[in-house]
């Protein structure tokens, strides 16, 4: 269809990023992958280095008709914390660093947006000001889309695979659980089967 749209970006563990964007309405497909580095058709054992230059990254196809860009990239800052540099929980590295890659100036212009209502929101003191040393600065990088990388096909789908892996109790189940993803996701539409 003419409607169908891509747009990419990693914000830790492309599995958990993964999980989140499959619950949404207007989705097509999510495909982990890689993006933003230096060796052509990584693999995951490389990239995991940190080696490489890549991000662990989504690209998400969605139908612009029933979710609109800004919207998407809204979930992905809800979904990770997009104030900790090359780093989300226990997963650390460059591979791991929130960015988001645009296509064409309009997704630029999308991502700056998004960005902007991020460090609001993040930028804010803890409990209505009442918290010094609260407010936290997004780090989130910006960068051309390049080359995207399918990753190996154990990685796609991850999370519906391998329901019971515990990497996915402990990590992928409490963030499709919390508060600001669940809110985002019924705000913007839950997909029939999610």
């Amino acid at each position: 269809g003419g409607s169908l749209r891509n747009v990419t970006f990693g914000g830790g563990c492309f599995w958990c990023t993964e999980a989140v964007f499959m619950q949404l309405e207007g989705v097509d497909r999510v495909t982990s992958g890689y993006a933003g580095g230096s060796v052509a058709n990584p693999t995951y054992r490389q990239v995991v280095t940190g080696k490489t230059g890549h991000a662990e990254v989504v690209r998400v196809r969605y139908d612009a008709s029933k979710c609109a860009l800004g919207d998407i990239l809204d979930l992905h800052f809800a979904s990770h914390d997009p104030t900790t540099l090359n780093r989300q929980g226990a997963d650390v590295g460059t591979q791991y660093r929130s960015v988001i890659f645009f296509e064409d100036e309009e997704q630029r212009a999308e991502a700056e947006a998004a960005m902007a209502r991020a460090e609001e929101e993040y930028g804010r003191e803890a409990w209505f000001g009442f918290v010094p040393g609260t407010a936290k600065s997004v780090v989130t990088q910006l960068a051309p889309m390049g080359d995207f990388w399918e990753a190996e096909n154990y990685h796609q789908d991850y999370f519906n695979n391998n329901p019971n892996a515990p990497y996915c109790y402990m990590n992928i189940v409490p963030k499709l659980q919390s508060f600001k993803v669940r809110s985002k996701i019924d705000e913007m539409g839950r997909a029939p089967d999610a």
